[in-house]
């Protein structure tokens, strides 16, 4: 991660996109820690601009600043390296985007979010809860970071949206948590969130229905639309304070179809951190 472009950052508000190249808490298949790369590469294809649907224009923009790849050693567990980095580049007062990895990078990125925001609030877009008090013995799994995250006060309010693989355990743990579960079986075709504080964004990519985003490890038939997601961004109330993009698995998507989903989400949050 080249932390020079922090330094000699122009505007000292912008917004910094790293990668997190992580998959070892992933417990079905590994490849979102080649995420990050395929997600830049979406972002910068020359089949589409870097124009955000508000109208702003990123290519013109200063205050986006791609830092590269997180670096990891194999010395250390990889959820506290990820948050030693995250608060450095916090540091900075910049604003976060992070590309990549699997859902158990959202733990650390958003505790490192805490330290900086006395009160935000988590909406969480995913087919599963991710709040298993452990998972197959790993309490860092990426089955469980909102259970992490809640159970050390991170947030003053958790909203999931498109969950549909949710068991009796993690319904439980909604439950004891305060969850604001929305769940697909449920789903009118939009909804409008009020909120009180500012965002951080948790963006699993598997929340889309597979038709949508064939590059996911986990396949949960019924999901939402990029569209639909995309609304739910756009009407958000509050700024958002950090993003968190993950679950993009490369070695299964077709045509970077679900490369490009992830990248235009990317473009989306981006333009509605810097209008806000």
């Amino acid at each position: 991660m080249d932390f020079n472009k922090l330094i000699h950052a122009k505007n000292k508000n912008a917004i910094a996109v790293v990668g997190v190249p992580s998959d070892e808490n992933s417990s079905y298949l590994k490849g979102t820690a080649e995420a990050p790369q395929k997600i830049i590469e979406a972002f910068h294809s020359g089949s589409t601009n870097l124009t955000v649907e508000n109208g702003i224009d990123l290519s013109k923009d200063e205050r986006i600043v791609e830092l590269g790849n997180m670096n990891f050693t194999e010395d250390r567990n990889v959820i506290f390296q990820i948050e030693e980095q995250f608060d450095k580049i916090l540091e900075y007062n910049f604003k976060i985007i992070s590309l990549g990895g699997d859902h158990a990078v959202s733990y650390p990125l958003t505790k490192s979010t805490a330290k900086k925001y006395d009160k935000i609030t988590i909406l969480h877009f995913d087919a599963h809860p991710d709040l298993y008090d452990e998972f197959e013995g790993n309490k860092f799994s990426h089955a469980c970071p909102f259970a992490r995250v809640m159970e050390e006060n991170l947030a003053v309010r958790m909203v999931s949206v498109g969950i549909r693989g949710m068991n009796a355990h993690q319904r439980e743990q909604a439950k004891k948590f305060g969850v604001e579960i929305n769940e697909m079986k449920d789903w009118k075709g939009s909804i409008d969130f009020k909120f009180d504080t500012p965002i951080y964004i948790s963006l699993d990519m598997d929340v889309l229905d597979p038709g949508f985003a064939p590059g996911i490890s986990h396949y949960e038939p019924g999901g939402l639309s990029p569209r639909e997601v995309i609304s739910i961004i756009h009407k958000i109330n509050q700024p958002i304070i950090g993003a968190d993009i993950v679950e993009l698995n490369p070695s299964r998507d077709i045509n970077n179809i679900t490369a490009m989903t992830a990248a235009k989400f990317l473009k989306e949050i981006a333009g509605k951190m810097i209008l806000k």
